[in-house]
């Protein structure tokens, strides 16, 4: 029986393709589709058939190994889980019907067909969606971890000067990040002054506050001196309204005089050339 299925496959693959594909054009989201082009969808889809073919004349370690490569790839085009299983479901009922109307299914071997296919496809689809639940959780793990370390990046600006831009929300999660890069940044760049720009964080509270806070104090447990950036009048007022102390640390509220007052710090100035405009 397996055979029978496989010789059908194999005879009609490019009306199995077409169909399935004409029928997932309809039932999909339309977004499935933005990312990628008609020829790599093509060309996925034709991917996507032969792996569920090869389900049944390979072994189990080269089905595995297929099928992780192919959902590492659908993950990368957004194809959601749910697509993918649909895309299973409705394989099996193009192939079934097209095997009924072509005398390859007849009265007398039809239940066999259909255990055989369900033999085939219920083991497939757990398969599938195993594989590429772990093949999805770990693409967004390390999109995580990326977009984590350049949500706080550490940037060399001078010899000795270096400046953390903060945009967006500070969680403690995120405050964890702040740290880490904050005191390896600050170790490896030899920095003598670090400015911490706070200009697009929309809010700061006092959870924030502690967050910043702590992070300048290990800066300058490493011998190196902490200033605090981009302190908009309305983040002023908040701070005063919660009582933070932030004597301890510089203050500036742009960027460019903090540069200007790290520069002092280690001993330099900007100075205007004559003659320039």
């Amino acid at each position: 029986m397996e055979r029978l299925i496989l010789d059908f496959i194999d005879q009609h693959k490019d009306d199995i393709l077409n169909e399935w594909m004409d029928k997932m054009r309809e039932e999909a989201d339309e977004r499935v589709f933005k990312l990628i082009s008609n020829q790599v969808f093509t060309g996925t889809s034709r991917e996507f058939i032969d792996l569920i073919a090869s389900n049944l004349n390979g072994t189990k370690e080269e089905f595995t190994s297929r099928l992780s490569d192919f959902s590492e790839k659908v993950v990368r085009f957004g194809w959601p889980l749910h697509f993918v299983v649909e895309g299973i479901r409705v394989f099996s009922r193009n192939l079934f019907e097209a095997m009924k109307k072509e005398g390859y299914v007849t009265d007398e071997n039809q239940l066999d067909v259909l255990y055989q296919f369900d033999n085939w496809l219920s083991p497939l689809q757990n398969e599938v969606v195993d594989v590429y639940s772990l093949t999805w959780e770990r693409t967004v793990s390390m999109q995580k971890i990326a977009l984590q370390e350049l949500s706080a990046p550490l940037i060399p600006v001078l010899e000795g000067i270096t400046v953390m831009p903060l945009v967006g929300t500070i969680d403690t999660e995120r405050a964890k990040q702040i740290m880490e890069n904050l005191l390896s940044g600050a170790v490896k760049h030899r920095s003598e002054v670090v400015l911490i720009d706070i200009t697009g964080v929309p809010v700061v509270d006092t959870m924030v506050a502690h967050h910043i806070i702590q992070a300048a104090n290990a800066v300058r447990l490493i011998g190196a001196k902490c200033m605090l950036v981009g302190i908009r009048p309305e983040i002023a007022q908040t701070i005063v309204n919660l009582g933070i102390d932030l004597n301890q640390f510089v203050t500036k509220n742009t960027l460019k005089k903090g540069i200007e007052a790290a520069l002092e710090l280690t001993n330099r100035k900007i100075i205007k050339m004559e003659g320039a405009n």
